[in-house]
């Protein structure tokens, strides 16, 4: 690059400030001080920020352009700022999705480039500022290696594959799957057409990170995870490294914490975890929404008021099978009668010639063992009546797959939580819980000590020095990997070269 091409393309550089971000690192504006190789450096390193879950063509560079000193410059500003800020500031529905978007904290990376004599090794100090990074770009440039080779699949459908069984042909390419991505297994592979321990301590191993459940066998879920594309998991990756960007601190008070597609709950203080369950959230056609409030009461012995939607599509298709069932479980059944509310016999209702575009009744279900709620209840507020909440169908915490809800949030241990929520609340503990429960009667009580609650959406997980892939349960992932690529960026931020 000619010392005379790179100060008259820095010189003559023009920025278009489209948006605020552009506009307040503009205003950090300083002369760039890198020599012409630095510079070159600097290109080399900018075509290589997918390693960092970006693409350089969405900042303008590309081989044909990768020489010239004013594409590198804007380049650098456009990716610095995605990287310290993250490319995606908001999505509809995600108020989980919050930025700590310090434009002094900005402004100072751009400094840093701009007086920096290898402007390359600043971009990389921004990338590993962001939290994770140790785990989260290796095991994304691992999935880019293993999306640009041959990627075997399994065969679906048919019969499980059962741990012990003999399909030499299945379990040929099982193992030729999973040495892909089990460092262990690839370095003992074994051999053969039997399904054995060597390899089904892999498939534990595969189907505990993908969360379907870790019992060895190959089925309908186990066979759609082993045959997911490698490129569905750079995507991931992508999401989850920008997510990290720009986080905000979290308080140090104590917290609840629902991570989604993680299917688990934790109450958080000072930066530890005082507790941990799993959790049952909504299935996708009846997606648990992302909220951040309080959880400010407890209800004991709780009855549930039936809504429309749970009528309609759960309760009325069991109605017309055996009313007398549901009736046994608690549910109750009232309709207007002469412009009065009366209690229904379900068993006097036609309920094939029921309409449920226009369904009639308000179904309600009494406290009690059986009840949907089960005996405790968790209230905290917020405009999609979500909850969190005890729950009879205990199989469901047996089960990886644990979106079965219609929305609200079961509980695996609510008593233990229960106690933990109760800590601050003068004269409860856990004999009078006991004989408040015993009564069967409904008791609302306000807490002394209301925690923030915070359900968010990440898939992929870090914990220590285990990574986890979870399925994209909800299609979120997809939805933020779209803005990453739809979002067009103002071409930079200005960092002018001085002619003397």
């Amino acid at each position: 690059m000619d010392r005379r091409d790179f100060l008259a393309g820095l010189s003559a550089l023009v920025v278009a400030s489209g948006t605020a971000r552009a506009q307040t690192a503009g205003a950090a504006a300083r002369t760039m001080v890198a020599s012409p190789e630095a510079m070159q450096r600097l290109s080399v390193r900018l075509m290589r920020l997918e390693e960092d879950g970006l693409d350089p063509r969405w900042y303008g560079l590309n081989p044909g352009n990768q020489d010239d000193p004013a594409a590198v410059t804007r380049a650098a500003a456009g990716a610095v700022t995605d990287i310290v800020q993250g490319r995606v500031a908001s999505l509809p529905g995600r108020v989980d999705l919050r930025r700590d978007a310090n434009p002094a904290t900005l402004n100072l990376w751009v400094q840093r480039i701009a007086e920096a004599a290898e402007p390359a090794e600043v971009i990389d100090l921004a990338s590993n500022a962001t939290p994770d990074m140790a785990m989260l770009k290796p095991a994304l440039a691992a999935a880019r290696a293993r999306a640009t080779g041959s990627w075997p699949g399994f065969p679906v459908g048919g019969r499980t594959l059962e741990p012990g069984a003999f399909d030499e042909s299945r379990v040929a390419a099982l193992r030729a799957r999973l040495v892909l991505t089990d460092p262990q297994l690839a370095a003992n592979p074994g051999s053969g057409g039997t399904y054995d321990e060597r390899l089904q301590a892999a498939v534990r191993r595969f189907q505990t990170a993908v969360g379907t459940e870790p019992d060895a066998r190959i089925g309908g879920a186990t066979q759609a995870a082993l045959n997911r594309s490698p490129m569905a998991t750079v995507s991931q990756l992508r999401v989850a490294i920008d997510m990290r960007r720009a986080q905000p601190a979290l308080s140090a008070e104590r917290r609840i914490d629902v991570n989604i597609p993680d299917y688990r709950l934790r109450i958080l203080e000072e930066g530890r975890t005082i507790m941990d369950m799993l959790v049952v959230v909504g299935r996708p056609a009846r997606a648990t929404p992302m909220i951040t409030t309080r959880m400010t009461s407890v209800q004991f012995n709780p009855s549930w008021g039936v809504p429309l939607r749970n009528a309609r599509e759960d309760l009325l298709p069991r109605l017309r099978r055996d009313p007398a069932a549901l009736q046994q479980r608690g549910f109750r059944i009232f309709g207007r009668v002469d412009g009065q509310v009366v209690e229904i016999d379900p068993t006097t209702v036609d309920w094939r010639a029921i309409n449920p575009d226009r369904f009639p009744f308000i179904i309600r279900q009494d406290a009690g063992d059986l009840n949907a709620l089960g005996r405790i209840k968790f209230n905290m507020p917020n405009n999609d009546d979500i909850y969190m909440h005890d729950t009879p169908d205990r199989h469901y915490f047996r089960r990886a797959d644990r979106a079965q809800s219609s929305g609200c949030i079961r509980l695996e241990r609510p008593m233990d939580f229960l106690m933990a929520a109760l800590e601050g609340t003068p004269g409860w503990d856990r004999e009078r819980v006991d004989r408040v429960l015993a009564t069967r009667n409904t008791h609302t009580i306000p807490l002394r000590r209301q925690p923030p609650v915070r359900l968010f959406y990440s898939t992929v997980t870090v914990e220590g020095s285990e990574l986890r892939v979870r399925q994209d349960i909800y299609g979120l992932d997809e939805a933020y990997a779209r803005a990453m690529e739809a979002r067009n960026r103002p071409p930079g931020i200005p960092m002018a070269a001085a002619q003397g």
